[in-house]
């Protein structure tokens, strides 16, 4: 059967639109939208009707109507932990807890929002895929140290079932079948076991643990940092944007951006390049931890995401790693496809419908 999905996957200042026809990708475009705007909202619920115009508005451009779409797909937002990670039909409680913000403001919240309201208004269903709040760690994986602190999935869960299904299709096997340890490698970074089919141990890639990345500290000394929190130089909020937004190598190196990066290196910049080849030295750690965690029964390393295309780096981290095994690599994060795809599963019933 044919399917005439859109799938809407709002950023902080943009907004993702894609069209496909089952898994054949129309149009899609990425509308960037003035951050003074953006600021003028109170929170990212108060933008929703603002992003349905921008949504109807590239429909229209692309000479479609709203009646057209058969199955409307959202990014997931911030949502409660989710013990099995899939595709989940979009119900009036979850856009409840998403427009209250019950687990946190982030504006992937609007994705399934905007997605019901659309399919509501038609009597069409409305489906997320794999949102951050995936969780499906074993128990002693949330064994922090700490008896009031339990560890938590936050991680880049969309990207990480997608390459992980797609490198299964690819010898053909099936993704339970395998243990594969995956790699994000983007602003953020998050490593996780995929064991059977389930993410079971990772690092919290926001404000969390693991190795630091461009933009985040990932795992600090716990002493000097509860001595920073207490100085009473730095308000709570100040403290979070240099944990998320300002650490990692901003905060080493003045700039999260790997093509300049890549060129201050080219240039000879010894700074840069000795900070970058920390980073992949933490990343390596993080990949060891989870590989003997399960006591080398790994079947491929996986490394993916926006910095998997820097050459520079990738080569960083094989080549502590190659000397055991080698290193598969899926630059990129396709979210726009992983949405349709994990949808379509559901769809052509290859996969079971999630309840949230």
């Amino acid at each position: 059967m044919d399917y005439l999905l859109l799938v809407i996957n709002p950023g902080s200042t943009s907004t993702k639109i894609a069209i496909f026809n089952n898994d054949k990708l129309l149009q899609d475009q990425t509308l960037k939208h003035d951050v003074e705007i953006i600021q003028s909202f109170p929170n990212v619920i108060s933008q929703k009707d603002f992003r349905k115009e921008v949504i109807i508005n590239f429909l229209t451009d692309h000479h479609y109507k709203l009646s057209d779409i058969d199955v409307f797909v959202g990014r997931g937002g911030m949502l409660k932990p989710i013990h099995n990670g899939g595709t989940f039909l979009v119900t009036q409680e979850m856009v409840d807890e998403l427009t209250i913000a019950k687990y946190g403001q982030h504006a992937s919240n609007l994705g399934a929002v905007i997605a019901f309201e659309f399919a509501k208004e038609l009597n069409r269903p409305a489906y997320i895929v794999n949102p951050v709040s995936v969780d499906e760690l074993e128990d002693i994986s949330r064994v922090s140290g700490l008896s009031s602190i339990e560890k938590t999935s936050v991680f880049h869960a969309l990207n990480h079932k997608a390459i992980a299904k797609r490198y299964a299709k690819s010898i053909n096997r099936d993704y339970e079948d395998l243990n594969l340890i995956v790699v994000h490698l983007g602003g953020g970074i998050s490593v996780a076991l995929h064991k059977n089919g389930r993410c079971v141990d990772l690092n919290n890639a926001l404000g969390g643990t693991g190795p630091f990345s461009p933009e985040r500290t990932g795992t600090l000394p716990s002493f000097p940092l509860v001595e920073l929190c207490f100085s009473g130089k730095y308000t709570i909020d100040q403290v979070k944007k240099m944990l998320v937004g300002k650490g990692g190598l901003v905060s080493y190196i003045g700039t999260a951006n790997g093509l300049e990066i890549k060129k201050r290196i080219e240039n000879g910049d010894e700074k840069a390049k000795f900070y970058l080849q920390a980073m992949a030295y933490n990343v390596v750690k993080e990949i060891g931890g989870l590989y003997f965690a399960n006591s080398g029964r790994i079947d491929a390393i996986i490394l993916t995401g926006g910095l998997a295309y820097s050459t520079i780096f990738v080569d960083m981290i094989r080549a502590y790693i190659n000397p055991i095994m080698s290193v598969e690599v899926f630059p990129g994060e396709d979210e726009m496809r992983a949405l349709a795809e994990g949808t379509l599963r559901v769809l052509n019933k290859q996969e079971k419908l999630q309840v949230y």
